[in-house]
C-alpha cells in the first residue's frame, strides 16, 4: 500500500460565531491511501480547541500513512487499526479517524460493500440532521430558521454563549415563533456557569428546546452530571465527553453525549461508545466538525445508531468539494454505493 496527502481550504458560506470563537475558514488535510488500483480517502480538519494546524496534520498524516504501508493490504491495517495496534501512543483521534476513514473506503471498495455493511447495519442508515444557527443578529436568524424550515429541516441547533444571555433567550424566541414546528437544540460551548444555567435552562424549556449541549464549561464531570439530574432540559455532554472513558464515567449521569469521530478516534471507537452507553440511560448524539462530505461521511454510516444528529458540517460550506451524503433537504444519506459513496466535485480550486 502506499499513502498520499492534499490541503484543501474550506471557506463557510457566512461566520460561524460561537461562545469562544468565529470561524470563517477551516484547513482539511486529505489522505488517500492506494493498493492494488484502488484508493481510500479520508478527511481531518485543523481545529484551533483541539491544538491541530495544518502542518501538524500533515506531519501526523504522514507518519500515519507510512504506518499503514506497512500491511500487506488494507484489510489487515484496518484491523490492527480497529484493534488500537496500529496508531501510534499519542497519536491524536482526528488523524486515527481520517486513516481509519480512508481504510473503511478502500476495504469497502476491494468488496463492493457500502462501510455502514462493514459497520454491522444492513440497510443505508437515513437520519434527519440539525442545523446549525451561529450567535446572529436576531434579525439573521430569524430569517435563517425560516429558511430552513422552508428546506425541510427538522431540527435546528442555536448557538449560544453571549455576554449577556437575554440576547440567547430572544435568539431562540425568534427562530421559535418563525419555526413553531422545528425541534430546537441549543448549544453554549460551555460558556455558562452552573448558576447561570441553573437561571437559564427553566427559561429554555419553556421555549420549547429539547435538549441543551455543555452547558457549563468542560473540566467538572461531576458538576456536569449534578446539573443534568436538576436540568429541566436533556443535557447531552461534548467537551466533557471526548473518549470511552470519559463517557463510561458521565453514562447515566446525563442523558446524552455528543460523539464527533474526529474527538473519539474513528467509527470503531463511536461504535464502543454506543455499546458502553447503551441501556445507562444516556443516549448517543452523533455530531461533527465543519467538514466536507468526506469528511462527514464515515459518520453519516453510523446515522441510524444516534437519537440526535447534528451532521451539518458540509451544509456550512460556500462550497462543498465532495458530495453523496445529502443534507440538503434535512436529511442526510448514507450511500449503498461501494465504500465511503462520496465522490469529488471536479477540480477544486483549494486543493494544494
Amino acid at each position: 500500500m502506499k499513502a498520499g496527502l492534499r490541503t484543501v481550504r474550506l471557506d463557510l458560506a457566512e461566520p460561524l460565531r460561537i461562545s469562544r470563537s468565529t470561524m470563517t475558514t477551516r484547513d482539511a488535510v486529505w489522505l488517500t491511501v492506494e493498493h492494488d488500483g484502488a484508493s481510500g480517502h479520508g478527511e481531518a480538519v485543523t481545529s484551533v480547541y483541539y491544538g491541530l494546524d495544518v502542518d501538524t496534520l500533515k506531519r501526523l498524516l504522514t507518519v500515519a500513512g507510512a504506518e499503514l504501508a506497512r500491511f500487506p493490504d488494507p484489510e489487515s491495517a484496518l484491523e490492527a487499526l480497529r484493534a488500537g495496534e496500529s496508531a501510534g501512543e499519542g497519536t491524536p483521534p482526528a488523524v486515527t479517524a481520517a486513516a481509519e476513514a480512508a481504510l473503511l473506503d478502500l476495504v469497502g471498495k476491494r468488496a463492493g460493500r457500502p462501510v455502514h455493511r462493514l459497520l454491522g447495519a444492513a440497510a443505508p442508515p437515513v437520519a434527519v440532521t440539525a442545523r446549525t444557527i451561529g450567535i446572529t443578529s436576531l434579525a439573521h436568524a430569524a430569517t435563517q430558521a425560516r429558511c430552513l424550515a422552508a428546506s425541510g429541516f427538522e431540527v435546528i441547533k442555536v448557538k449560544a454563549g453571549t455576554p449577556d444571555p437575554e440576547d440567547d433567550v430572544e435568539r431562540v424566541r425568534v427562530i421559535r415563533d418563525v419555526a413553531p414546528r422545528a425541534r430546537l437544540l441549543l448549544d453554549p460551548n460551555g460558556a455558562w456557569t452552573v448558576v447561570q444555567a441553573e437561571a437559564l435552562l427553566h427559561r429554555f424549556a419553556d421555549l420549547g428546546v429539547e435538549a441543551v449541549e455543555q452547558p457549563v464549561a468542560p473540566g467538572d464531570p461531576e458538576a456536569l452530571g449534578a446539573l443534568a439530574e436538576r436540568s429541566p432540559l436533556p443535557v447531552i455532554a461534548d467537551e466533557d465527553a471526548v473518549d470511552l472513558e470519559d463517557v463510561r464515567r458521565l453514562a447515566g449521569r446525563v442523558q446524552g453525549v455528543n460523539v464527533k469521530l474526529a474527538k473519539c478516534g474513528g467509527a470503531h471507537a463511536a461504535l464502543r461508545i454506543a455499546e458502553a452507553i447503551a441501556g445507562s440511560g444516556t443516549e448517543l448524539m452523533l455530531g461533527c466538525l465543519t467538514a466536507s462530505s468526506l469528511g462527514l461521511a464515515p459518520a453519516v454510516h453510523l446515522a441510524d445508531r444516534a437519537r440526535w444528529a447534528d451532521l451539518d458540517g458540509h451544509l456550512l460550506l460556500a462550497h462543498d468539494p465532495w458530495t453523496g451524503i445529502g443534507g440538503e433537504d434535512g436529511v442526510v444519506r448514507a450511500s449503498d454505493r461501494p465504500g465511503l459513496g462520496v465522490q469529488e466535485v471536479g477540480a477544486y480550486e483549494g486543493v494544494a
